[in-house]
C-alpha cells in the first residue's frame, strides 16, 4: 500500500483541510468554460449521455435500456476531453469525462478545459462523495426532484490542481486498481447469472408443471407455454389482476385538492424488492389518490426500460405511488401475488416480454399489450403449495446470490474510498508503476456499472418551463 505525501498544506475548505504542498487550488470556472455548440441540421453524430454509474457512453449501446432522441438536431455538440454535466442529476453522479466526439441532449452543461489537464482526473474527482454533496449544496430547486446544478454555482466550487504529470499518474493507477476491481465484479455476476438460472429452472417448471409428475397433462394452446396440469386454467393477465398505469409526471402544484407524495418510477423497479432509497416527490391529485397508490402485495411493473421486470410491494415506505413507467397489478382472489410475481420473474428472465413490445424509439410494455399474456392458475391451495416449495429450493440460491451481490457492494465501497483518498492527495501514488497484469480493458471496465442502470426520461428532459 502506498503511503501519504511527506508535506502537506492547510486550506480553507471544510471539506477537504489538507493538500499536498505542490497542488494547487483553483474555482471550476478557472479550469472549465461552458461551451454551447449547436450540431447542425441532419448530423450523423453519435448521440452521447451520461449515466450516474458508468459514465458518458453512446446512447446506441444503451438503447434497449433508454430513449432514442428522433432527431439530434440543435443539440450540444461534445469533444472528446469534455466534462458532461447533466444539471438535474449532478449530485447523483451524473456527470463525467468523455471519450468521444458526439453530441448530448441540451439537458446537459459541456465542460472544456481552460487549462492543460486530464479531464479523467475531474471525472474522478466530481464522483466522489464530497463532490456530490457540494453539488447538492450548490443545486438551486425545492425539492430533490427540482434540483438543477448551474454553471454560475458549479463554476464557484475548489478544485485541487496537481501538475499535470501527477494527474496522468493518478488516472493511470486508478484505471489499473479499477480494471481489477471489473474482473471481480464480472466474475461475481457471472456466478449470480449461473445461480439465477439454476433458480430459473425450478421456478419454471413448478409454475408450469406443477409438483405432481404424475398429473394429466393437456395442451395450454401457448406454444411457448407447452402443457400444463389438465386440471390447471391458462388466463389472460386481465382476468387474473386489476392494472393501473402510473400518472404522467407533475413537478408543480396544480389546482384543487392534492399533494406531493413519494413515487416510484421504473429505475426504482428492481428484480425481486423495489430500491426505495431514491424516491422522489411529484403532485398528486386527491381524486387520483385511490388509484395510483400502492399497496401490499400489489406487484410493480416496468412499462419501459427492462421492459417486465416486476418486484412485490411489502409497505418498503408508509406511502407510495406510480408514475406512469410503472404498472401496479393487484391480483384478483383467484391469484396469490406471489404465484404471480414467480411468472412474472421467469416471462421477465426468458424475454417472453420482449416479444411483444412497441418498439417506435424505445420498448414500452404497453397496458393493451401486458393485459393478454397468459399466466397458469392453478387452484388457490395448489398456488400455495407450490410458493412454499419453491421458497424452500430457491433459499440455498438466493443465499449464495445475496453474498455475491454483498460481495459487489463491498468491493464498490472499496473503490469509492480509494478513488476519494487517491484523487485528493491522501495517498501518494506518485511511486507506481504499471506491472505485466496491470492491462485495462475498457470493455471490461463496463463491469464497474450497475446492471440495472435505466436512460430514464428525466434524465433528457430538465424540465424547465
Amino acid at each position: 500500500m502506498f503511503g501519504p505525501y511527506p508535506d502537506y498544506r492547510r486550506t480553507d475548505l471544510k471539506w477537504f483541510e489538507y493538500l499536498p504542498e505542490s497542488w494547487g487550488i483553483l474555482r471550476a470556472k478557472q479550469m472549465f468554460r461552458l461551451v454551447i455548440e449547436k450540431a447542425p441540421a441532419n448530423n450523423q453524430m453519435e448521440l452521447l449521455s451520461v449515466y450516474t454509474h458508468i459514465g458518458v457512453r453512446p446512447r446506441k449501446s444503451l438503447e434497449q435500456r433508454g430513449n432514442k432522441a428522433s432527431t439530434t438536431d440543435g443539440y450540444w455538440v461534445v469533444k472528446e476531453g469534455d466534462i458532461i454535466c447533466n444539471k438535474l442529476l449532478a449530485w447523483m453522479g451524473a456527470i463525467g469525462a468523455s471519450h468521444y466526439q458526439g453530441v448530448t441532449s441540451p439537458a446537459y452543461d459541456i465542460l472544456r478545459p481552460v487549462k492543460p489537464c486530464n479531464t479523467d482526473y475531474y471525472h474522478f474527482l466530481f464522483r466522489t462523495k464530497k463532490y456530490l454533496q457540494q453539488f447538492k449544496i450548490r443545486s438551486r430547486g425545492i425539492m430533490d426532484m427540482r434540483l438543477r446544478l448551474y454553471f454560475d454555482q458549479f463554476g464557484q466550487i475548489p478544485i485541487p490542481v496537481p501538475s499535470r504529470s501527477e494527474q496522468d499518474q493518478i488516472v493511470a493507477y486508478l484505471r489499473a486498481q479499477d480494471a481489477y476491481i471489473a474482473r471481480f465484479i464480472k466474475a461475481k455476476r457471472d456466478l449470480i447469472k449461473l445461480l439465477t438460472e439454476q433458480k430459473l429452472r425450478i421456478i419454471d417448471h413448478a409454475v408450469t408443471r406443477g409438483l405432481d409428475s404424475s398429473v394429466a397433462l393437456r395442451p395450454s394452446g401457448i406454444e411457448w407455454l407447452g402443457e400444463v396440469p389438465e386440471h390447471w386454467e391458462v388466463q389472460r393477465l386481465k382476468n387474473v389482476a386489476n392494472m393501473v398505469l402510473g400518472k404522467m409526471l407533475t413537478t408543480e402544484a396544480k389546482a384543487g385538492d392534492g399533494d406531493f407524495k413519494p413515487y416510484l418510477r421504473s429505475t426504482n423497479v428492481q428484480w425481486i424488492k423495489p430500491d426505495v432509497r431514491d424516491v422522489k416527490e411529484m403532485w398528486v391529485a386527491k381524486a387520483e389518490m385511490a388509484q395510483l397508490r400502492i399497496r401490499k402485495g400489489d406487484l410493480l411493473v416496468s412499462e419501459g426500460g427492462e421492459v417486465g421486470r416486476a418486484c412485490m410491494w411489502n409497505d418498503e415506505l408508509p406511502e407510495c405511488y406510480i408514475q406512469n413507467s410503472v404498472h401496479r397489478v393487484a391480483a384478483k382472489p383467484m391469484m396469490l401475488p406471489e404465484f404471480l410475481f414467480h411468472q412474472f420473474f421467469t416471462y421477465g428472465k426468458r424475454g417472453r416480454f420482449n416479444a411483444i413490445v412497441n418498439r417506435v424509439s424505445i420498448a414500452h410494455l404497453t397496458r393493451e399489450k401486458l393485459v393478454t399474456v397468459p399466466f397458469t392458475v392453478p387452484p388457490i391451495e395448489e398456488q400455495k403449495a407450490i410458493c412454499r416449495w419453491i421458497t424452500e429450493e430457491c433459499q440455498p440460491l438466493d443465499d449464495a446470490i445475496a453474498r455475491a451481490e454483498e460481495e459487489i457492494k463491498l468491493i464498490r465501497e472499496y473503490r469509492d474510498r480509494l478513488i476519494a483518498d487517491v484523487v485528493t492527495g491522501q495517498v501518494d501514488v506518485r511511486g507506481w508503476q504499471p506491472g505485466p497484469d496491470d492491462m485495462v480493458d475498457d470493455a471490461l471496465l463496463s463491469a464497474l456499472g450497475d446492471e440495472n442502470e435505466d436512460v430514464t426520461e428525466e434524465e433528457d428532459d430538465d424540465g424547465e418551463d
